[in-house]
C-alpha cells in the first residue's frame, strides 16, 4: 500500500482534529489575523487571479470564509461538487485586491512569498500553524501510525514553511509526492507539539491516551515474549536432561549414581515443565538453581 494510500485509509481522526480547530475561539484579534493569513495563504490559490480553497469538511469550508470576511467585505459561497468536494472562490477581483492589499500585498508580486508581519507576536505563530493545518494538513490516526503533513502545492511556499518551524522545537522533514511538497513529521513528541501549539487539547489528550496503550500493550508482549522464550528454553534444557537420564537408565549406570543427584534425576523425569528453582526447592536438602543446574550438568557429562 502506498503512503498517500495508508494516509487516506483513515481519515476520521484528521477530521477530528480539523473539527476541534474549527471550534476554537479567537483570543485575540491578532490571532485571527495570524490564522485567516495561514488558511488563505496554503489554500489552493492565493494571488490576484485566484484566491480559494477546497475541502472536504463544510466547517473547514466555513472557517474560510470567516477569514475572508475578516480581512474584507466580501462574503463568498460554498460551492458542492457531485463528489461531495466543497469549492471556495473569491470571484471578485476587487474583493480579491482588498484581501491582498490587508495583508501587505500589491497583487504585482511575481512569486508570492510569506509576510511574517502577518504573524505579529509569539502567540500568533500556533494560530497561524491552525490555518495552515485546516488549508493543507493531514494527520493519521495514531492508532495505526505517528504521521503528521503539510501538503503544499509550491517548493517557494514549502520553505516558508519551514523556516518558521525554525524557532520551534520540531524538525520537518521533506518529500515530494506527484509534485506536491510534503513536509512531514512522524514523531509523536514533535506531533503533540505541533497539535499542543495549535490548541488542539482534545486531539493531544487522544494521542496521549493512545501512546500509553501502546506502550502498555507493547510491554505485556515484551514479557509475553520474555517468558515465552524462557519456557521453550527450559523445555529444550528438560529434555536433553531426561535424555541423558534415559540413557543412564539403559546402561545399566542410574542405580550407580549418588543418592542426591539420583534424587534430582528421578525428580526431572517426574516434572519436566519445572524450572531449575523448582526443583530445588522440591528436593529432600532444597538446592538453589545454580547448584540443580550444576548437577545436572554434571550428569549430562556423564552420557558424552
Amino acid at each position: 500500500m502506498s503512503l498517500k494510500s495508508e494516509l487516506y485509509r483513515d481519515m476520521s481522526f484528521s477530521s477530528d482534529v480539523k473539527k476541534e480547530l474549527c471550534t476554537i475561539e479567537h483570543s485575540s484579534d491578532c490571532c485571527q489575523r495570524a490564522e485567516a493569513y495561514g488558511i488563505l495563504y496554503y489554500g489552493r490559490a492565493f494571488g490576484k487571479e485566484e484566491i480559494s480553497l477546497t475541502t472536504d469538511y463544510d466547517y473547514v469550508a466555513e472557517r474560510y470564509i470567516s477569514a475572508i470576511s475578516y480581512l474584507s467585505t466580501y462574503t463568498p459561497e460554498m460551492i458542492v461538487s457531485k463528489s461531495g468536494k466543497i469549492t471556495i472562490n473569491v470571484d471578485s477581483y476587487e474583493a480579491r485586491m482588498e484581501i491582498l492589499n490587508e495583508l501587505g500585498y500589491s497583487g504585482n508580486e511575481r512569486t508570492m512569498r510569506l509576510l511574517t508581519t502577518n504573524i505579529e507576536n509569539e502567540c500568533c505563530f500556533g494560530a497561524f500553524i491552525r490555518g495552515v493545518f485546516l488549508a493543507c494538513g493531514i494527520i493519521t490516526d495514531p492508532k495505526i501510525e505517528y504521521h503528521l503533513e503539510f501538503d503544499v502545492a509550491f517548493r517557494t511556499k514549502s520553505r516558508d514553511l519551514i523556516d518558521m518551524f525554525e524557532d520551534f522545537p520540531v524538525t520537518p522533514k521533506q518529500s515530494d509526492r506527484n509534485g506536491v511538497n510534503i513536509i512531514y513529521f512522524k514523531d509523536s513528541s514533535q506531533i503533540e507539539d505541533i497539535l499542543t501549539v495549535m490548541d488542539a487539547q482534545m486531539s493531544v489528550m487522544e494521542l496521549i491516551g493512545e501512546k500509553i496503550l501502546k506502550d502498555v500493550r507493547n510491554n505485556v508482549n515484551r514479557k509475553v515474549n520474555c517468558d515465552s522464550a524462557n519456557l521453550r528454553k527450559t523445555a529444550l534444557a528438560a529434555a536433553t536432561q531426561t535424555e541423558a537420564i534415559e540413557k543412564l537408565k539403559s546402561q545399566g549406570k542410574f542405580d550407580d549414581l549418588p543418592a542426591d543427584i539420583k534424587e534430582l534425576a528421578q525428580l526431572r523425569i517426574d516434572n519436566p515443565e519445572m524450572t531449575l528453582a523448582e526443583l530445588g526447592a522440591s528436593l529432600s536438602k532444597p538446592l538453589s538453581r545454580s547448584g540443580v543446574n550444576h548437577k545436572l550438568k554434571k550428569l549430562t557429562d556423564m552420557t558424552k
